[in-house]
C-alpha cells in the first residue's frame, strides 16, 4: 500500500498492524522522525520517500514501488501540522504567518503582504468560499500598508475584527486561513496530480481511497471517480463502461463514536473506488470543478 499523505503515520501504522507492507510519502520534512520510529518498529514492511503524492509515478519508479495494491491520501493539512504554531497553519496557535508544507517558496505572509488586493480577494473567495472575501482583502491591504503581517495572530485578529463572530459560530478566520494555505501549497493541483498519478499506477483490482476536508475536495474526487453524465454543462458525455473505476463508494463520514474520540474527523469525507482493466485517462481538469484560481496553475 502507498499512504500518499504519510503525516505522522497514523495510516500507515493502522495498514502495518493489518498485515500490509507500506511505502509512506510525504512533503513536509518534519515527519521524518515519525518515519523513522515505523521503520525501527516494523522494519522491512515499510519505508519512508520524501516527496509529492503528485509526483507518485515518478517516486514509484524512482524507488521502485511495486507492484502497488492501494494508494490512500488524506488532504490538506495534518492535525501534526495544525498543533505546531511554529509552522503558522492554525488561528488557534500565535505563530510566523508561513503555512508551507516543504518549508520553502512562498509563505502565507509573503503572499497577504505582497499581492494585489484583487488577487487575494480571488483566493479567498474561490479556494475558502469566503464570502466576504472583498471586505477582507480590502482591510489586509489597508493594514499591510502601516505594518506588513507577520504572525497568525495579527492575521486572525483582523479579520474577526472586521466579521464579527457569531455565538457558537466557528472563527470567522476559518475560511480566509484555510483558502491561505491551499494557495500556499498549490494543494488542489496537487489533488489532481495524485488522482491521475495513481489511476496510472494501479493495476486493475488495485483500490484508492480519499478522505477530503471540504466541499470543494470532495467535489474533485467525487468527479473523479465518476464524471457528470450526459446532459451535465461541466463534462461531455462519458460512456460508463469506459471509465476505469468500478465499485465507487458513495460518501462515507464518521459516526457518532468515531467524533467523541476524534473531533477534527467532524468534516472528514471518505471516497474509494476499485481500478479496472479500462485505460487510464490523460490528465485533465475538465469537470471535476477545480475552482478558477487554481485553474491558472494548470494553464501556467
Amino acid at each position: 500500500m502507498v499512504d500518499g499523505t504519510f503525516g505522522a503515520g497514523g495510516y500507515s501504522r493502522a495498514f502495518l498492524q493489518a498485515g500490509a507492507r507500506v511505502t509512506g510519502i510525504d512533503r513536509d520534512p518534519n515527519v521524518l522522525p515519525y518515519a523513522q520510529n515505523l521503520s525501527a518498529e516494523f522494519g522491512d514492511d515499510f519505508r519512508f520517500v520524501q516527496g509529492r503524492f503528485a509526483d507518485l509515478e515518478d517516486l514509484a519508479q524512482e524507488n521502485n514501488i511495486a507492484p502497488i495494491d492501494a494508494v490512500v491520501l488524506d488532504i490538506g493539512v495534518s492535525s501534526m501540522q495544525l498543533d505546531e504554531g511554529e509552522r503558522g497553519f492554525s488561528f488557534m496557535r500565535d505563530g510566523p504567518l508561513d503555512m508551507r508544507m516543504e518549508q520553502s517558496g512562498e509563505s502565507a505572509a509573503d503572499l497577504v503582504n505582497e499581492r494585489d488586493e484583487r488577487e487575494i480577494s480571488d483566493i479567498l473567495f474561490e479556494l475558502g468560499e469566503e464570502r466576504r472575501a472583498r471586505q477582507i482583502a480590502s482591510a489586509i491591504v489597508a493594514q499591510r500598508d502601516e505594518k506588513p503581517f507577520e504572525t497568525t495572530a495579527e492575521l486572525a485578529e483582523l479579520i474577526g475584527e472586521k466579521l464579527g463572530r457569531k455565538p457558537g459560530g466557528s472563527h470567522p478566520a476559518t475560511k480566509s486561513f484555510q483558502a491561505l494555505r491551499i494557495a500556499v501549497n498549490a494543494e488542489y493541483g496537487q489533488l489532481v496530480r495524485g488522482l491521475f498519478a495513481a489511476e496510472r499506477l494501479l493495476p486493475a483490482g488495485g483500490v484508492l481511497a480519499v478522505v477530503s476536508f471540504h466541499s470543494v475536495e470532495d467535489r474533485i474526487v467525487k468527479r473523479f471517480f465518476k464524471p457528470q453524465e450526459k446532459g451535465s454543462r461541466h463534462a461531455p458525455m462519458q460512456t460508463k463502461n469506459l471509465l476505469p473505476w468500478d465499485n465507487i463508494s458513495k460518501a462515507i463520514r464518521a459516526g457518532k463514536d468515531e467524533l467523541d474520540a476524534n473531533p477534527r474527523a467532524r468534516s472528514a469525507t471518505l471516497r474509494f473506488a476499485t481500478r479496472n482493466s479500462e485505460p487510464a485517462r490523460e490528465l485533465s481538469i475538465e469537470g471535476l470543478g477545480v475552482p478558477g484560481y487554481a485553474r491558472r496553475e494548470f494553464a501556467s
